[in-house]
């Protein structure tokens, strides 16, 4: 993994560099070992530094844009849909059992460092738990981490209750896919 200092004057690089940050590498890090969880306002990514916290969007975003602030070359934010089951995220299988699942299609973010997918959501987390489940990717912007990551999942899970010709509403199957959001916070 590349090793650049951050040279950027803006704000998101201050805070930080206030922490004591002073390279990509140590950002990761940083970003890597804070707790997973969701930040107070979706579209403010010096959030995750200030709340000490962040969820998969929240923390790749941000990433991507000190990346893109500070020049470092090479970085992807990636929206992957793949099925989250008990295997790749231990912490849903009570919620998929109960509800009579397999799996539920999930959309998640991660980077693509120099044509690497990473995934830096917790010190636990590790691309290679999911890769074999992905449905599909696409390359986004941070801000697109906010509205159109959520509508492009809705829209997802729309297609695959037709596809599969699931009894369930798609109320049901999001309703499901929180409770699992809420069991991997805990």
């Amino acid at each position: 993994m590349q090793e650049c200092k951050l040279t950027s004057k803006d704000e998101l690089t201050n805070l930080l560099k206030d922490k004591g940050i002073d390279t990509w590498k140590e950002a990761i890090e940083f970003v890597r070992c804070l707790p997973y969880g969701r930040n107070s306002n979706r579209t403010d990514f010096k959030l995750v530094i200030s709340e000490q916290k962040g969820s998969c969007s929240s923390k790749h975003a941000m990433l991507k844009k000190l990346a893109d602030v500070n020049d470092i070359p090479n970085i992807k934010l990636i929206l992957g849909m793949y099925q989250m089951n008990e295997t790749n995220t231990p912490k849903i299988g009570n919620v998929l059992t109960k509800n009579n699942l397999d799996f539920i299609p999930e959309a998640h973010c991660y980077l693509n460092i120099d044509r690497k997918n990473i995934d830096i959501t917790t010190t636990e987390s590790n691309f290679k738990k999911f890769e074999n489940d992905i449905i599909e990717e696409l390359e986004i912007q941070p801000e697109q981490v906010v509205e159109f990551k959520v509508n492009y999942h809705k829209e997802f899970i729309k297609k695959w209750i037709k596809e599969t010709k699931s009894e369930l509403e798609f109320n049901q199957v999001w309703s499901i896919r929180e409770k699992c959001i809420k069991s991997l916070a805990q």
